[in-house]
């Protein structure tokens, strides 16, 4: 399973996001509570819920001891699913400096440098084309500017 394309089921989502929004009511949100809910976050198909996971994730990694490997994990998971793959690596390096020998974290590095290498790959493809379809239009305009001359 590719952990950087799996989504949450909406009806999870909601399930959780309205357990969320019931204790932050009653101002109650343990971090259980908030982790389950950016879980859901980070894994959802739209940016905007998945960069509000990353907010939860921040907070809770900031302000909890318990549970910091989980938040820090699925910090690069969100962070790699909104392709900004430098800050998922930063924070998997941090990880994989306390904890070498984690298997899952390298597991996902992995996955990132892979995903970017693609996406680079993909990126120049789209550049190349950029410059040819460019080359063509100039080569067409001066074919058309020396036969008004003529």
């Amino acid at each position: 399973m590719d952990l950087l394309n799996d989504t949450v089921l909406p009806e999870d989502l909601k399930k959780f996001e309205k357990v969320y929004h019931q204790h932050l009511y009653n101002n109650e949100v343990t971090p259980t509570v908030q982790f389950e809910y950016a879980w859901c976050l980070v894994r959802s198909k739209y940016s905007a819920d998945i960069q509000k996971g990353i907010m939860l994730l921040e907070e809770l990694y900031k302000n909890n001891q318990d549970g910091k490997r989980d938040y820090l994990y699925f910090l690069c998971v969100g962070y790699a699913r909104m392709k900004e793959y430098s800050k998922a690596l930063k924070y998997i390096r941090s990880f994989l400096a306390v904890e070498p020998g984690n298997i899952q974290v390298a597991g996902l590095e992995k996955l990132i440098k892979k995903k970017m290498e693609k996406e680079g790959l993909v990126g120049m493809a789209v550049a190349g084309g950029v410059v040819v379809a460019v080359g063509a239009i100039v080569s067409v305009g001066m074919a058309i500017a020396s036969k008004g001359k003529s």
